[in-house]
This record gives C-alpha cells, structure tokens and sequence, in this order.
C-alpha cells in the first residue's frame, strides 16, 4: 500500500468530507482537498495545477479553496481562486496554513485538514454566504494523484 493509501484511515477520509459539507453548507464556496505522493514541482505550482485539473477555476463566484498535500514530500499548499483572493484578508493563507502546520509538526494529519477546511469555510461564509439557488458545484470527495 502506497503512503498515499496510509496518510488517512477511511474514518478520517469520511470526517474531512463531512468537515467539507459542514463548511459548504452556508456559503458558495467550494473546497477540496486533493492528497499525492510526490509532486517534482514546486508545491504551490503543482497545487494550483491540480486546482485546474479538478476544474476549481470553472466555478461561478472563482471561490474554490484547495488544500494540496505531498505525502512523501511532508509538505502541503492551500489555495484558492481569483474570488476568495481578493476578498480574504491579506494575511488569510499564511494564517490557515500556520494552523494546519501546527497539527502537522505533531503528525495529527487529519486534525490539521479538518482544521483547514473548517477556518476556510468559515471565511467563505463572510464573503460568499449561501443564497437561493446555490448548488454545490463540485465533489466533496477526497481526491488522490
């Protein structure tokens, strides 16, 4: 079984999806988490890469959030479309990404995804709240690569 396969036990796969439909569940916003053994990238590059790939640039408000992990490289990127960017704080990344850090020095992997799912749709919830006809425009599934 790859590292990939270990990273997270089914439960805490199933918890991080409930996190992602608690998240979701009053604003606009869609957020993913995407989970890969090696990236030869540099980790935000590939990170927004895969954001493209999972078409997170194709939603109607640009305010897809994707939490990005490198399994084997111990490293991980969190961003988000043109929408949520101009909207957050200044310093909104470099704070979630601070908090899912500080779950991931002490190997509380899912901890620190759940941690990261939940700050970001707190904040999508301030700039983007849920409104009639709202539809969720992505999966919430746990993508692996």
């Amino acid at each position: 079984m790859s590292r990939v396969e270990d990273f997270l036990s089914a439960a805490d796969e199933q918890e991080i999806v409930e996190a992602i439909l608690k998240a979701e569940k009053n604003t606009s916003g869609e957020i993913r988490v995407h989970i890969e053994s090696h990236t030869r990238l540099d980790h935000y590059e590939r990170a927004r890469e895969v954001f493209h790939l999972l078409k997170m640039d194709n939603t109607k408000e640009e305010n897809g959030v994707l939490l990005y992990v490198a399994v084997n490289d111990k490293k991980f990127s969190i961003c988000g479309d043109k929408g949520i960017d101009k909207a957050v704080p200044e310093n909104f990344w470099e704070a979630t990404k601070e908090l899912i850090q500080s779950h991931f020095k002490e190997g509380n992997f899912k901890d620190g995804i759940l941690e990261g799912v939940l700050k970001a749709g707190t904040e999508l919830k301030k700039h983007f709240p849920w409104q009639h006809g709202d539809t969720n425009e992505l999966s919430n599934e746990i993508s692996k690569g």
